[in-house]
């Protein structure tokens, strides 16, 4: 006789209220860097700026932390490079390679996505507090996988 598992729905109600929480938080982002001016662009170009931001990226370097096909990084650059938030610059370590990095709008757009972050976390820290908003952190830094994230595009 085959028994049916018991099914625990309160830890079922885990991923939906994550996945929740997470669109919650881009949806948040995106329409925060929207009415900084900034209407071209989509909430996956956010992905790919915090991987070019800093010292740059290749296109191999963001198709694997996007984790999708050099050619759709490479064409997320082509359409970066046309709107002015990315520029391309010979390698300095690979004459094989360019070294993709953000412009001065770039950056700027960078910034204003923190600001709409901000905007839209600052209540969700006041409503948990300092003391939960730490040990959330603590256990979702425990629970995250470092590196490569897939964008909803």
């Amino acid at each position: 006789m085959c028994q049916t598992p018991v099914v625990n729905r309160e830890l079922l109600d885990v991923p939906f209220l994550l996945l929740s929480a997470a669109r919650a938080l881009v949806d948040g982002i995106d329409a925060g860097v929207r009415a900084r001016g900034f209407t071209d662009i989509r909430p996956a170009h956010g992905y790919a700026f915090a991987r070019i931001s800093g010292t740059g990226a290749t296109v191999v370097q963001l198709a694997e932390h996007l984790d999708v096909t050099k050619q759709a990084a490479s064409q997320m650059v082509d359409d970066l490079v046309r709107k002015g938030y990315v520029e391309r610059h010979p390698h300095p370590d690979d004459a094989r390679a360019k070294l993709i990095t953000l412009t001065a709008r770039g950056i700027a757009c960078t910034r204003a996505a923190e600001e709409a972050a901000t905007e839209v976390l600052e209540p969700w820290a006041a409503r948990l507090g300092p003391q939960r908003l730490a040990a959330l952190r603590t256990d979702l830094t425990g629970l995250a996988t470092p590196g490569r994230l897939r964008p909803t595009w």
